[in-house]
């Protein structure tokens, strides 16, 4: 049987999603297919409204299409209970959002290590602390989120999603949050994550150093998506 390392990390076929407003019905995502390869930063630029964020939330298995399949590693999310894709994202998917979503009573260290203590792995220490030292976290790992800058926050958010090593990462303007030397760093861990470990990245972004970096760049424009570079 063929593994998920034989598929692609992200295949997204015909993707769909509507939402009405009154007696409109406003094509949020409309008929877009997007595959990443193993090892690849796919990264999506378009201005505020065109559908950028709701796409990462599809491809993520966040949300549900209303038309059109997308697939992790080979599994088809729109066919999965809803404990199964749990099990699924907890295993193979990083997240890192625009709120941060950290959990306010746990200390930067529970909240980095909490996908890998959910999915029932085994924690790696040194990795926890090597990646907070890259992201400069590493003497705040005691310390509540409300105890922490936006930045910070914003460092121990993509610190949680790169432990464990998932296959592939979703992030929504990692960089938002970071002034431009933290930013240059986190683009340069994207980049070596991806290309020594090989795991593959989805990013929305307005930060033209993720774009410059990246092995695909796409544009959303009214629900659309065009690919402008490769």
């Amino acid at each position: 049987m063929p593994t998920s390392h034989q598929f692609p990390p992200v295949r997204a076929e015909g993707l769909a999603k509507y939402f009405r407003s009154g007696d409109a019905v406003i094509a949020a995502v409309e008929d877009v297919s997007l595959t990443v390869e193993p090892g690849e930063i796919s990264a999506i630029l378009g201005p505020s409204g065109s559908g950028k964020s709701t796409l990462l939330q599809l491809l993520a298995g966040l949300d549900r299409p209303d038309a059109g399949t997308v697939a992790v590693g080979g599994t088809e999310l729109t066919g999965l209970r809803d404990r199964a894709l749990t099990r699924l994202r907890r295993e193979r998917i990083g997240f890192i959002f625009q709120d941060f979503q950290l959990l306010p009573r746990m200390t930067a260290w529970q909240n980095i290590t909490l996908p890998v203590r959910l999915a029932g792995g085994k924690v790696d220490e040194d990795e926890v602390r090597n990646l907070a030292e890259t992201l400069g976290v590493d003497d705040r790992l005691d310390h509540r989120p409300s105890e922490l800058s936006g930045g910070q926050q914003q460092r121990v958010a993509v610190a949680r999603a790169l432990l464990g090593r998932p296959d592939v990462i979703f992030a929504d303007e990692p960089t938002g949050a970071l002034d431009s030397v933290t930013a240059e760093t986190l683009v340069d861990l994207f980049t070596w994550a991806a290309h020594e470990r090989g795991q593959s990245f989805v990013v929305v972004t307005h930060d033209d150093r993720v774009a410059d970096r990246a092995d695909s760049v796409h544009r959303m424009s009214d629900g659309h998506l065009a690919t402008v570079g490769v």
